[in-house]
C-alpha cells in the first residue's frame, strides 16, 4: 500500500475512534444529567395516590421523630440533638470541670434535655394535622423537592404552634427536675469566680428552641432515609410514590 493509502486508513481510524469517544461522552452526559435531575416521573400515579403516599411517609417521619425523642435519653443520648449549655455558660462549665466541679454543668445539661424529652410528644398532633391539611400543590412541591423538602414544609407550617405548645411543657418539666435550682447552683459558682451574674436566667426559650431544632433534624433524617431507600417506608403507597421520584 502506498503512503496515500496508509494515510487514508489512519485518518479513517482516527475519525472512527473520535466518533466512538464522542458517542460515549454524549451518553455519559445524559446519564449524569438524569442523575442530577432525578427521576420525577409521577405521570403513572394518580394525584390521589401521590398525596396518599406522601402522607403515609410524612406521618411515619413525624411519629418516628416523636417516638425517638420523647423518651428518656431521646435528646441526652443522641449527640446530634443533645442540648448543650447556652454559649455564655460554656466557659464556666469548662472551668468548673477543670477543678473537679463538672457535676454542676452535667446536672444542668441533663435537666435541660429531660425537659425537652418531656415536651417532644406534644408535637405529634400538630405535625399530623399539618399532613391532613396539605394541598396537591404542597404535595407536588415536596415530592419533587430536595431531600428535606417535607421537613421544611413542616417547619414552615407548624414551628410557631409547636413552640407555643412546647413552652409550657418545658416550663413544667423544668420545675419537676428543679432546673432553676440547678441553674442557681451552677451560676452561683460562676458568680463567686466573677464569670457570670448570679441572677437566674430564663432558660425556657433556649430549651424550647433547641428541642424544636432537634425534632426537625430527626424528621429530616427519616425523610432522607425514605427518599434514598423507599423500601424503608412502612406504607405500600409511600413505597410506590417515592420509588417514582428517586
Amino acid at each position: 500500500m502506498n503512503k496515500a493509502g496508509v494515510l487514508l486508513l489512519f485518518l479513517l481510524a482516527a475519525a472512527t475512534a473520535h466518533a466512538f469517544d464522542l458517542g460515549n461522552l454524549i451518553n455519559k452526559s445524559r446519564e449524569i444529567g438524569k442523575s442530577i435531575q432525578g427521576n420525577h416521573d409521577l405521570s403513572g400515579i394518580s394525584s390521589k395516590d401521590q398525596i396518599g403516599g406522601l402522607k403515609e411517609a410524612l406521618i411515619q417521619s413525624a411519629q418516628t421523630a416523636v417516638k425517638s425523642l420523647g423518651k428518656k435519653d431521646g435528646y441526652l443520648g443522641n449527640p446530634k440533638v443533645r442540648i448543650p449549655l447556652p454559649e455564655k455558660l460554656q466557659r464556666l462549665d469548662d472551668l468548673l470541670s477543670r477543678v473537679g466541679m463538672g457535676k454542676y454543668g452535667d446536672d444542668l445539661r441533663t435537666s435541660m434535655n429531660r425537659a425537652a424529652e418531656a415536651a417532644a410528644p406534644e408535637a405529634k398532633d400538630l405535625l399530623i394535622g399539618a399532613v391532613r391539611n396539605m394541598s396537591i400543590e404542597d404535595a407536588t412541591g415536596i415530592l419533587t423537592g430536595g431531600s428535606d423538602a417535607a421537613t421544611q414544609y413542616f417547619r414552615s407550617k407548624t414551628e410557631g404552634q409547636i413552640a407555643a405548645r412546647f413552652r409550657p411543657i418545658v416550663e413544667k418539666a423544668m420545675k419537676k427536675v428543679k432546673l432553676a435550682e440547678k441553674y442557681d447552683e451552677f451560676a452561683g459558682k460562676g458568680a463567686r469566680l466573677g464569670l457570670i451574674d448570679s441572677k437566674s436566667a430564663s432558660l425556657e426559650d433556649y430549651v424550647t428552641g433547641k428541642a424544636i431544632d432537634g425534632l426537625f433534624l430527626v424528621m429530616a433524617e427519616e425523610e432522607q432515609a425514605i427518599r434514598s431507600d423507599p423500601l424503608k417506608a412502612t406504607g405500600a403507597l409511600a413505597r410506590k410514590v417515592f420509588s417514582a421520584v428517586r
